[in-house]
Parts: structure tokens; sequence; C-alpha cells
């Protein structure tokens, strides 16, 4: 079932635009597009024959790879395409890869180059000696076990149905490479100080070189606090961004800074709510799963993944809760320059998960203690270390952007444990954005944030005898399904309804008589499920294929509008 953007999908020209947008550098060579393929059995050799052409960076189970199977845990997914060297001088060859499903080894040439473990994160290494010829082989096997062990997974599941996805394998990012000089900018760490008018940046660098910062016309040895004189606080009204550029030797790259702050803070009436820029501030949202009908992980192309955050900001919504995912970075780029908050949920792993641990507590609001590892199918030593070296990295690679206001490591008990001390560890990495330790249920009685899903009952809002701010981070989830829009012909949802018009009476309904008086009350804030329908899930604002917004923003501005 193919998105518009499916449709005019240029294979000579698949996801071109610059990947990296907040550090940005003049070279750029892309490695989308059509790649040599192949199956064989787990731990067997590269093969000499190809099966055909996949459609790098869509995954083997999309419609838009051009393969549609399934990997399967005892198989290896073999990759293969020619490479011609670049003129890199004196220089290097940085290779990266945005995400590769779930563990990869790859080679140029033959020879093993590098190895990575985990679906949802890039790496990258120095590819320089590797490429001996004027035209080089690249090639990668990649093997996915997929929900049948403890590695990070999210909502895959080889026996999908439901809430549970069809499981996806391989490259599922944009795979570049780009030429830099021996002294160069290996990352940057930016921290805005709202209250003091400044910016903080750091770099990493590569050799001798010292790193400068130019900004507003100065130039400022790193690191550096640079001040910003009467600076435009960045909100969803106004995305106010600043660009500055970092010099590394012969190294330069392009970045960007917003002013903005994050708090959990009493209101006027003594009532802790979350704060933007020192003011309380409703996080009116959607959970956003980040499927596309055609690409699945993959949007089909940049001007789709704007399509879902404008969208969504032209319904009356200012936030945007990523279930469950990691996107690529130029997603975050969009909401950062668009005036989109971000809730940034963490990948779940762990084994297979009780129900009565996970589901249950929707009807009886059980909250269990995750320090019982076993209950909560993480007994694994090597799968809650495996987890928490994948949190940092998530929190490294997304610590930059403006527009990230709440971290969630975990939902509805997935793979949960000892949240309050990887709160606390999270708050040590990042004490600049708040956190939903537990989202859903399972509260571990700690930090700024109580967390609740409803959707069975009617929610009426309780002050949190803990003194915490109030959220309200999943409800509704109301079904219409939209004939010829729709994946199979199953019909999942928590409310179904028949027609437009009755969704829009239900959703009129249940925002006048749950959601606004709650705000009144001290809610902090709503997460609506869900942005847009996913496989069976038909619970969405928009259709699987984009095609169809079942309210139009109008309308949906009017019904969401708290104030």
């Amino acid at each position: 079932m193919l998105t518009r953007w499916g449709e005019t999908l240029d294979k000579n020209n698949v996801l071109g635009e610059y990947p990296r947008p907040q550090m940005r550098r003049s070279s750029f060579i892309n490695l989308n597009g059509l790649w040599d393929y192949a199956f064989t059995a787990a731990g067997e050799k590269q093969p000499d024959k190809w099966y055909g052409k996949i459609l790098v960076p869509f995954s083997p189970e999309s419609e838009l790879s051009g393969v549609g199977r399934t990997l399967s845990p005892d198989e290896y997914l073999w990759y293969r395409r020619d490479w011609a060297k670049p003129d890199v001088g004196e220089g290097r060859v940085i290779l990266h890869f945005g995400a590769v499903d779930q563990s990869c080894t790859v080679y140029i040439n033959g020879l093993r180059a590098y190895r990575h473990n985990g679906g949802y994160l890039p790496f990258e290494f120095d590819a320089t000696g590797f490429l001996s010829k004027d035209v080089n082989e690249l090639s990668l096997s990649v093997r996915d076990v997929s929900d049948t062990s403890y590695h990070s997974r999210g909502k895959q599941k080889l026996k999908r149905g439901g809430i549970w996805y069809t499981p996806q394998s391989g490259i599922w990012q944009t795979v570049w490479a780009e030429c830099i000089p021996k002294d160069c900018v290996r990352s940057l760490h930016i921290t805005s100080d709202f209250d003091h008018a400044c910016v903080n940046v750091r770099a990493d660098v590569v050799g001798e070189s010292k790193a400068y910062a130019l900004f507003d016309g100065q130039q400022y040895p790193l690191p550096a606090s640079i001040p910003v004189p009467g600076f435009e606080p960045w909100s969803p009204e106004n995305p106010k961004l600043y660009d500055f550029s970092v010099i590394c030797g012969a190294d330069r790259v392009e970045s960007y800074f917003a002013m903005r702050k994050f708090s959990v803070e009493a209101d006027e009436n003594g009532v802790k709510r979350l704060f933007l820029n020192g003011k309380p501030y409703f996080h009116n949202g959607l959970l956003d799963q980040g499927y596309w009908s055609d690409g699945m992980y993959t949007a089909p192309s940049d001007e789709a993944l704007i399509f879902d955050i404008q969208t969504a900001k032209d319904m009356g919504f200012n936030m945007l809760r990523k279930h469950i995912k990691i996107e690529p970075l130029r997603w975050y780029y969009h909401c950062d320059r668009l005036g989109m908050l971000v809730w940034q949920d963490m990948i779940n792993g762990g084994g297979s998960y009780n129900p009565a641990v996970i589901s249950a507590p929707l009807v009886t609001g059980v909250h269990l203690s995750d320090k019982n590892h076993k209950l909560f199918a993480r007994e694994d030593l090597e799968g809650r270390m495996e987890y928490e070296t994948e949190l940092n990295e998530m929190i490294e690679l997304l610590y930059n952007c403006p527009c990230i206001a709440m971290w969630v490591p975990f939902n509805e008990g997935w793979g949960q444990f000892d949240a309050a001390r990887i709160a606390e560890k999270i708050t040590n990495a990042d004490p600049t954005r708040t956190i939903d330790h537990a989202s859903g249920w399972h509260d571990q009685k700690i930090g700024e944030t109580k967390s609740l899903h409803v959707y069975f009952k009617k929610y009426v809002f309780k002050p949190d005898k803990l003194g915490r701010a109030v959220m309200l981070t999943e409800f509704g989830g109301y079904n219409y399904r939209c004939a010829g829009h729709s994946f199979g012909s199953a019909d999942f949802g928590y409310k179904k309804l028949k027609s437009p018009a009755d969704l829009q009476k239900a959703l009129e309904k249940l925002y006048s008589e749950q959601i606004k008086p709650a705000y009144k009350q001290g809610l902090s804030a709503a997460v609506y499920t869900q942005l847009s329908d996913v496989e069976e899930e038909v619970n969405g604002l928009v259709t699987y294929d984009r095609k169809v917004v079942k309210l139009s923003p109008e309308t949906m501005r009017k019904i969401v509008n708290v104030e």
C-alpha cells in the first residue's frame, strides 16, 4: 500500500538530503539506492550468487525495498554494492550507517571492517585503509533475532497482531560517507543556558588543532560559554534557531542551537506543571509510532517526515511522543525548525512479557516493583547492560536537539527494570530535560512527574499524592477504518466508530468532558493515541498510507484547544 511519496520515489535519488543537520559538512556521498542482496543460513560466508536488487535503506520486509520477505532469526541477510574510492587526498573517509537492525558485520573488499550490535542507533568508522582499489566492494551481513532474545526490538514481533507489528530487519536508515581532514571535529555538545542568556558549546576533536566557534561575527575558542543577549526563546509558537559554525584546522561544520528551558515547577496556584521557558505550558500531544505503509520504519521521503509533523501542528498539537523508535536525525531537525516538542521513548527489550505485568494494570491499576527482574522479563544481566549502553548512546545522539523535552525510558512495563536508578542516570547525563520514568503504570514513586494511560474508563483528574506533575501519557485510541486505506481486514482500537461524523462527535465529547476540565484542575500533558494508523491499529487521525486525514485540521484544532 503505497504512500504518494512512495508512488513517485526516484530509485536513483533515495533520501538524498544531508542526514546530520546539526553537524553539516560540504562533503556528502549518498550510498542509498539499489544494492545486491541474498539470504543465507546464519554463519555462512558471503554468497557468490545474489537474489536480485534491494532498494536501500528500506527493510526487505517493506514494499519499497522490492523484496517483500522476512529475515528469520536463523538467517543472514547479505548486501553488496560497488563503491568508487573518493578523492580524499591526505584526509580520511568515514562510512556511516544510520541504523541496521539488528546485528551486522561490514566488509570492504572481503575484509571485515566493522561490527555493530543494536538496530536503532547509528554507527560510523574510518574506512580509508580498506579502500585499496579505484572501485571497491562494500558488503555486509545482517542477523535479526527479533523478539526471540533480549535485544532492543521496539514493537516488532515475529507473530504480529494488535499493538505488535511486522518485524523488519537490515538497513533502514541512510548509508553515507564523508571525506574529512586528519584534524577534525568528531562531535559537538550544545547546551543552552536560558537563565544566563548564553549557550555552552564544546567540541570533541581528532588531532592537535584547536576548535573555534563562529557566532554573530565573533570567534570563541572551545569549550566556550557564548553570550546570546536579547535572545528570542524557542517554542512551538516561535521556533527560533540560531546558526553557528565550528572550525578545527581545515575542517568546518555548520550547526544550530535554540534558547529554551524545560522544567517542572509550581504554578500560581501551587500546582506542579510542566514549564517551558519559565512559564506553565500544556503539552498537547499525539502518540507517534513513525511507521509507513510502504517503507515501514523508513519514511519514503523527507517530505513525508515533514507531512506528519506539519499535519499534527496544523491540528493544534504542540508535541509528539516518539513511541518506541529513534528516528533519523532529519526528523528531529524538522521538529526543531517547525516547532514541535518531542517526548523521546527508549527502545524496549528483554524476554517474553507476562500479560499480567504489561496488560493487566490497564484495568487493575496495580503497580509492581521493577527490582523484581524476573517478573519484568529482565533476568539477563547482559540484556540490562546492553539497554543501558544504548540508552546512553540515544541521549548522546539526540542531546543537541532543541525539540526534545522529555525522556521516556520505559513504557507499560515492557522490559522495565530499576527505573529509579535509570532515571537518576538520565538526569546525570542530561539535567536539562524532564523524565517520565515509567509511562503508563508500574510507577516507582520517584521523580517530578506521574504518568497515566487511560483507555477503558473516563479520565478524572486527581492530584498526585507525592505532589508531582500529572500527565495523561496515553488515552483515546478511537478507531475509524477508511476503506481502501487500511492494512488487512483486522480492526484494532479502543472504541469503534463508523464514520468521520461519529469520530468527530466522540472526540469532541472526550476533550470537552475529560481533557479540558482536567487541564484546568492541573493536568500537565495529554497524549492522544495516535497520529496515524499502523497495520491493524486504525485509531490514527491519518490513515496508514497518509492519503486520508480523517478529520480536517481546522476541526481538530477546535476540538483539542484546551484554553
